[in-house]
């Protein structure tokens, strides 16, 4: 396989996939330092979870005439946010690692803030404010995980990819909000 030397050859790969085989997917090419990818993807996990009761609660909360559509993306979010959690843990565990789901803790875990809002305007602006944080969290997370976790790395890239559709779902129901009379709101 000389025009292909970037490819180690089979029978040194199945020589190393036959020992420590007790790490299970981590093998010798694993790169990253993995104690600390597990909490930066638990602390991510506690992100997702602020973020699923947060949308909860404002799912519940809103109402007003303009709180339909509003409800609806609260509702669509809430579940989203917790693909991504689900998503999250499933990595910690094959990483060796176990998922932090305890609430003790969690928002000081967490990268975003649990606002309530009073209203259905604040409710939205701290959604969106919250997407903003993870959006630039996780484009930092899959920075640093670069080639030594392409795995985790994809993971995040993927929960970003949402969470930026969260912020510009978030975005313009805050513009079609403000051009509502505020009796509405």
């Amino acid at each position: 396989m000389a025009d292909q030397p970037f490819l180690t050859d089979v029978q040194t790969l199945r020589e190393r996939a036959r020992q420590h085989i007790e790490k299970g997917a981590i093998t010798e090419g694993y790169k990253a330092d993995r104690e600390n990818v597990i909490n930066i993807l638990n602390e991510a996990l506690a992100t997702e979870i602020v973020c699923v009761l947060r949308y909860k609660r404002h799912y519940y909360m809103a109402d007003g005439l303009s709180a339909n559509v509003a409800k609806a993306e609260f509702l669509e979010h809430a579940q989203q946010e917790q693909e991504h959690a689900d998503m999250l843990a499933e990595r910690i565990v094959q990483l060796g690692g176990a998922p932090n789901f305890s609430p003790e803790g969690l928002q000081s875990r967490s990268h975003a803030e649990y606002v309530e809002g009073s209203n259905l305007k604040e409710m939205i602006k701290e959604n969106l404010i919250a997407e903003r944080i993870a959006i630039d969290s996780y484009r930092e997370i899959a920075t640093y995980l670069g080639d030594k976790d392409p795995t985790s790395r994809r993971i995040m890239e993927d929960i970003l990819a949402q969470e930026e559709e969260h912020a510009d779902d978030m975005a313009g129901l805050l513009e079609g909000i403000e051009r509502l009379p505020s009796n509405n709101a």
